[in-house]
């Protein structure tokens, strides 16, 4: 595994990056870029276990919530990988990896700072596909934020 990291400056407060993150429409359509069809099944709550499934393909990684402070920090462990939409094991290519999001504001700007491990074969991908994902945040949280103030 091989850890990188993204970040991004938004306008808009981490509160609204945080709902941006991780509300269930706002989520998928940021997400499908980096897997498509991917969307969220669980409760985002420490010690859950929340999965990580693309409609598409039907894979994705079951991962520990080990730590959350809701709209400023939260760290996935990837605990295994799946297939079948979440429902049986598949290779441990993700398995034991971390995945990290951490907001910062800052009169009125977020900076969003993503840290993840992925596989060497995927880096590459993800060098292309999260920094993609970011913008597409910062557009749906600057975007709403405007839609809220008018």
């Amino acid at each position: 595994m091989k850890k990188i990291q993204f970040s991004i400056e938004i306008n808009a407060a981490k509160a609204r990056v945080w709902e941006t993150l991780w509300e269930d429409i706002t989520f998928r359509d940021w997400a499908n870029i980096i897997d498509e069809g991917t969307y969220m099944k669980g409760v985002m709550k420490e010690g859950n276990e929340i999965q990580f499934i693309s409609s598409v393909s039907g894979y994705g990684v079951t991962d520990l919530v080990e730590k959350l402070n809701p709209n400023e920090f939260v760290l996935f462990r990837h605990g295994a990988d799946t297939k079948e939409s979440g429902q049986q094991e598949r290779e441990k290519e993700w398995t034991g990896g971390t995945e990290s999001y951490s907001l910062t504001e800052k009169n009125g700007v977020t900076t969003l700072i993503v840290k993840t491990d992925v596989p060497k074969e995927q880096e590459e991908t993800f060098n292309i596909r999260f920094p993609r994902a970011l913008k597409r945040i910062k557009t749906l949280a600057e975007k709403i934020k405007s839609n809220t103030n008018k």
